[in-house]
C-alpha cells in the first residue's frame, strides 16, 4: 500500500475533518453520514485504535498529565484555561509542558490508560476523585500521592479553586512541593 492509497476509517475521516469550510444546512446533512459506519470502528476496535481516539490538550513535554471534568467545551472553558494558564505559568510551565485530558471525552478511561499512554510522571486530579479514576486508593484533597511510579494531586475543580482564595493558598504549596519551586 502506497502513502496515496490509505484507507482510513469513517469515524477517523470524521475527527480529521470536523468542521467545514462552507457553513450551511445542506453541508451539515451530507457530513453526518460519515459517522454511521460505526461497525467499521467497532469491528476493528484494538488498543491502539482507542489510544489514537483520545482527545488532549497541549504537547505533554514535560509528561505532567492534568486530568478534569467539563461538560461545557471539549478539554475546558476559556476562563478555565486562562485560570490554569496562570497556575501553570507560576510553576514555570506552559501548555506544551502537560497534556490535558477532559474524562467528559473519555468517560471510562483508568489511570492505567492514561499514564501509560501519556508517559506521566505527576497527575493533577481537578474534581476527579481517585477512586473514579480507578486508583485503588482514595486520598484527600492536597495530598500528595506517590502510587505506581506517578506523583498524584487531588484538588477541587478550577472553578471552585478559581473564586476562593484560600484553596487556592493550599493548592500552591501543593504545587511547590510537587515541582521544588
Amino acid at each position: 500500500m502506497g502513502i496515496n492509497n490509505i484507507d482510513l476509517p469513517a469515524i477517523v475521516v470524521e475527527q480529521l475533518f470536523n468542521s467545514s469550510l462552507i457553513d450551511n444546512e445542506v453541508a451539515a446533512e451530507k457530513a453526518n453520514p460519515i459517522s454511521t459506519p460505526i461497525k467499521t470502528e467497532t469491528a476493528s476496535k484494538s488498543d491502539n485504535d482507542s489510544v489514537q481516539e483520545w482527545k488532549s490538550l497541549g504537547n505533554n513535554n514535560k509528561k505532567i498529565l492534568i486530568v478534569l471534568k467539563s461538560e461545557d467545551a471539549v478539554h475546558l472553558p476559556d476562563n478555565q484555561l486562562t485560570f490554569l494558564t496562570g497556575i501553570l505559568s507560576a510553576c514555570n510551565l506552559s501548555l506544551a509542558d502537560v497534556a490535558i485530558v477532559n474524562t467528559i471525552n473519555h468517560p471510562e478511561v483508568s489511570y492505567k490508560e492514561l499514564t501509560t499512554y501519556f508517559a506521566s510522571k505527576v497527575v493533577l486530579l481537578f474534581d476527579i476523585e481517585p477512586a473514579t479514576f480507578g486508583l485503588p486508593i482514595n486520598f484527600p484533597f492536597y495530598q500528595i500521592q506517590a502510587f505506581a511510579g506517578n506523583s498524584f494531586l487531588y484538588s477541587p475543580s478550577l472553578n471552585n479553586l478559581e473564586n476562593d482564595k484560600i484553596e487556592k493558598s493550599k493548592l500552591w504549596v501543593c504545587l511547590k512541593r510537587l515541582f521544588n519551586l
